[in-house]
């Protein structure tokens, strides 16, 4: 996930070196095309984890990832870019990773791994936007891709060397495995599924913007950037702790949830009309990071905790699809939109499909956590009734 981000706070800016890299459009879809080609691949890549292994499914995207990683590093047009950004985009192995996690991961703490997992891409994402316009001034672009090609290379070793051996699953024979329609006619998990659709749209689309808004309001260099992301991006995870502690502490999850995402509206319209104020630019920067993080961490837990047991990996397989296209949607009309009408029509698109989401999520059931003590009680319930047996 770093390496996809590592682009999107300067690629607005280089784009405009490049052959062809004067039509915002193309230039979206290089941001967003690795979504298009991971939308296609994420339900069989983890129907193929489930088949073949899944340190073997992870590793054949890991090449790929690497292997577009170095197609872009030596791209000099826009379509060479977007032919790399496809093909690392084909190395889609978040489904195999979320279930690989899921094997390996009791019931009581998986949630808890589910989130860690959301905070993390959270995190690669903050940390892409201080390090990326860093490593811009000092290696290029070029030089951008060819670090992520060789991390996906260490990532190769980490996967064999280092994490654990897949364990062996049994599957009792009275469960039936859910089908794909059961998860897409599920109300509860489409509700998530839109979510994450959203936020990455939204995520994609701004930041075909917000750099060279950056640089038009405050005249401040591309290779500055880091001075705005850096305290923007820690203040954002000081404000974001609270408020997910009080949820976890207060089960409050879904307000929380619904403030995020009325916070995550407000901010698409405050960037609509405030792109000629580098002050309200910085504010808003803050903002949207503090609803980003919470709900990236939120969202996998939900979706792990809503699916049926039977279902969880067809369950994450669409939820990865969904988010995953809302990458190249997004990309790809922020681009449009901005090549055919300004500026301000992306953020006001982005408030419209938050708006739309907020509509959906009101009427979401979070179901409850499963606690310690529930899990000691379902315990003691077995010992007692084998005892009894």
């Amino acid at each position: 996930m770093l390496g996809l981000f590592l682009i999107l706070p300067v690629f607005a800016v280089h784009a405009m070196h490049l052959k062809g890299g004067d039509n915002h459009t193309l230039v979206g879809i290089a941001l967003g095309t690795y979504g298009l080609t991971q939308g296609m691949l994420q339900i069989p890549y983890g129907m193929a984890s489930d088949r073949y292994g899944r340190k073997r499914v992870i590793i054949l995207g890991l090449i790929l990832f690497a292997l577009g990683s170095f197609v872009a590093a030596i791209g000099d047009n826009i379509y060479v870019i977007i032919a790399g950004r496809a093909l690392q985009g084909a190395g889609a192995i978040s489904a195999p990773v979320m279930a690989f996690l899921s094997d390996l991961t009791r019931e009581q703490h998986r949630t808890k791994a589910m989130a860690m997992v959301g905070s993390s891409i959270g995190l690669m994402f903050a940390l892409s936007l201080v390090g990326s316009p860093l490593l811009y001034r000092y290696i290029g672009m070029g030089g951008i891709f060819i670090l992520t090609g060789i991390l996906a290379l260490a990532a190769i070793w980490v996967v064999a060397s280092v994490v654990p051996q897949e364990p062996v699953v049994k599957v009792e024979e009275h469960v039936e495995p859910a089908r794909l329609g059961d998860v897409l006619r599920n109300s509860q998990l489409l509700r998530l599924n839109f979510g994450i659709f959203s936020l990455h749209a939204v995520q994609m689309a701004i930041f075909v913007v917000v750099p060279l808004a950056l640089i038009g309001a405050g005249g401040l260099p591309v290779g500055e950037h880091w001075k705005i992301y850096l305290p923007v991006v820690l203040g954002s995870f000081v404000l974001m702790v609270p408020a997910i502690f009080y949820a976890e502490k207060k089960d409050a999850i879904k307000p929380v949830f619904l403030a995020s995402i009325a916070l995550m509206a407000a901010v698409q319209l405050g960037f609509a009309f405030s792109l000629h104020n580098f002050n309200a630019l910085v504010i808003l920067l803050l903002g949207f990071f503090v609803a980003f993080n919470i709900l990236e961490a939120s969202l996998p837990s939900l979706v792990s905790r809503t699916a049926p047991a039977s279902a969880k990996g067809a369950a994450l397989g669409v939820y990865n699809t969904t988010q995953s296209l809302g990458l190249f949607v997004g990309g790809a009309a922020g681009g449009w939109l901005m090549q055919h009408h300004g500026s301000a029509p992306v953020f006001m698109f982005g408030a419209a499909l938050i708006a739309l989401w907020a509509i959906a999520a009101a009427t979401m059931r979070v179901p409850r956590r499963v606690r310690k003590r529930d899990v000691d009680t379902i315990g003691s319930a077995a010992l007692g009734n084998e005892s009894a047996g």
